[in-house]
């Protein structure tokens, strides 16, 4: 989107660009010595033709083997409840699926779910590893995490999930943390049945 962007301001800059207020002449008429100058004309059919062409009968059907056939792991779509983790918000409560990293299938507070955000943050820099952004994002939900947790009855609360963008998402400009509390760590069984105090 931002080179289509890019190329759409390159136009209006060259199509603005000719002889304005300042009485410059354009290229076109430089080069002139008289005064007149012929104005196109455009011409238009004032008939369809009555058939349209037809496309050749050796046409290769379906796609071509070398594209994947599970194009979702290039371009993901949310089902349902879904969302990439950073188009949640404080407060709302999620399931996690270790068959689909980065999505978080919005649920009732009040209902079984693995997880609720305590903070969203934005990492701001330069990263130069996955590594580096893994880093900068604990450091972002450190202290929110642990004073959410302290405020938890004992046993709720175990474990702490911080989603984050990699290196190629950071680049793209995805750059929201979002900072959650859960009820079990890597992939156990228990829930959080309520909003977090």
């Amino acid at each position: 989107m931002i080179v289509a962007l890019g190329a759409v301001t390159a136009v209006v800059l060259v199509a603005t660009s000719g002889g304005g207020p300042s009485g410059g002449k354009s290229p076109a008429e430089s080069g002139r010595s008289t005064a007149s100058s012929s104005t196109p004309s455009l011409s238009v059919p004032s008939q369809l033709p009555g058939e349209l062409p037809s496309l050749p009968s050796d046409l290769p059907s379906g796609l071509p083997s070398e594209f994947p056939s599970d194009l979702d792991s290039f371009l993901p779509t949310p089902a349902g409840d879904e969302v990439p983790y950073y188009m949640l918000k404080k407060g709302d409560c999620f399931n996690t699926s270790d068959s689909r990293p980065g999505q978080a299938a919005r649920r009732s507070c009040s209902t079984p779910h693995d997880a609720e955000v305590v903070r969203m943050a934005e990492l701001e820099g330069t990263y130069a590893s996955d590594a580096a952004l893994k880093k900068a994002a604990s450091a972002l939900c450190e202290k929110a995490l642990e004073r959410k947790a302290v405020r938890q009855p004992a046993g709720t609360v175990r474990g702490t999930l911080v989603q984050y963008p990699d290196s190629a998402g950071y680049e793209l400009g995805i750059d929201s943390v979002a900072c959650s509390l859960s009820a079990d760590v890597g992939g156990g069984d228990r829930k959080l049945t309520k909003p977090l105090k």
